[in-house]
């Protein structure tokens, strides 16, 4: 473990360069990477969604194509987890609606009831879950394009995932300022775990790649990490000082990074809670988004479109570059 520390502390020495990359004219909200590693898509207040084609060898982003049609901006995305060309994308103008990368048009536009903040797609593939900012949260057939259910709930929830076997869906959410993790059993929705995780409103929740843990972040500037077996707070990295709006677990499962209004996005070592990196950024961090194959982090910021700084509305920076970039 201690190896692992050191080895990627020294990494991360000669592997600190970034790069950015304009795709859109106004603030990126989320990003995230295709299942091969080959993509990385960015949705915007701009109410659009940008492909970027990576190419590993140089570890550079090229601008692929930019779908339109959203309404309203573009809160959330997640990419099919199996098939590389699909991915979805949450808006607030009460749709959501999935790109097809091969043809370059929307596949599908699903109507919802409400303002769309949140969405995640099943391990599965098969169905896709969404949240609107009146809690309510559909369930989509991935491949009919049609509602299967929706659940209401009496609480804010903020986040959502299924974890990798598909038969537990997650929450994070808020009760009298509280921060929880509920747990419900997949597809019967029967609630079956309830974490009080946070003295703060938990905002984000991520499971690691092979499964084994789940990380929260929230607004009392907190990132805990948790044994997803028996559901203990294994540590608590409390580096940040600023409520913690997106975390993403490493390839490996052994690197979490989180941003927050913190001028710096923290690399925490998941065995220890130590830091391996720390990112400095000029201002606050919306998303953040490991590659799923290599020690290479996406993410962008609350890009100011000032006069000075014109060129940085819009972008998407990719670090962990070596000096050749």
């Amino acid at each position: 473990m201690g190896s692992y520390l050191e080895d990627m502390r020294s990494y991360f020495q000669s592997h600190n360069k970034q790069k950015e990359y304009v795709g859109h004219n106004s603030k990126v909200h989320t990003i995230g990477w295709n299942a091969d590693g080959r993509r990385l898509a960015s949705g915007s207040y701009d109410k659009c969604v940008t492909i970027f084609l990576f190419d590993g060898h140089r570890e550079t982003l090229r601008k692929d194509y930019t779908y339109k049609g959203h309404g309203d901006s573009v809160d959330q995305l997640c990419w099919h987890p199996i098939h590389c060309e699909q991915l979805t994308s949450a808006s607030g103008d009460k749709t959501v609606r999935i790109w097809d990368c091969r043809t370059h048009k929307c596949a599908a536009t699903i109507n919802t009831k409400g303002e769309n903040i949140n969405i995640t797609w099943s391990p599965d593939g098969q169905t896709i879950a969404v949240g609107n900012k009146d809690d309510l949260v559909s369930f989509i057939d991935a491949r009919m394009h049609k509602m299967r259910h929706e659940q209401q709930f009496k609480f804010e929830v903020n986040e959502l995932t299924w974890n990798n076997t598909n038969d537990l869906f997650y929450l994070t959410n808020t009760q009298s300022g509280q921060g929880y993790v509920h747990i419900y059993n997949y597809p019967e929705m029967d609630l079956v775990y309830t974490i009080h995780a946070h003295p703060g409103n938990c905002i984000c929740i991520k499971i690691e790649p092979h499964g084994r843990y789940f990380a929260t972040g929230s607004a009392d500037a907190l990132v805990s990490i948790w044994d997803s077996e028996e559901l203990y707070c294994m540590r608590t990295l409390t580096r940040l000082e600023w409520p913690v709006r997106t975390i993403s677990f490493s390839h490996d499962g052994q690197l979490l990074a989180s941003g927050s209004e913190d001028l710096a996005i923290d690399i925490a070592h998941v065995g220890t809670g130590e830091r391996v990196a720390q990112i400095n950024v000029a201002y606050p961090t919306f998303t953040v988004a490991w590659h799923p194959r290599q020690h290479l982090l996406a993410f962008a910021c609350d890009d100011k479109d000032d006069r000075d700084r014109d060129r940085d509305a819009g972008t998407v920076k990719l670090w962990g570059l070596g000096d050749r970039n």
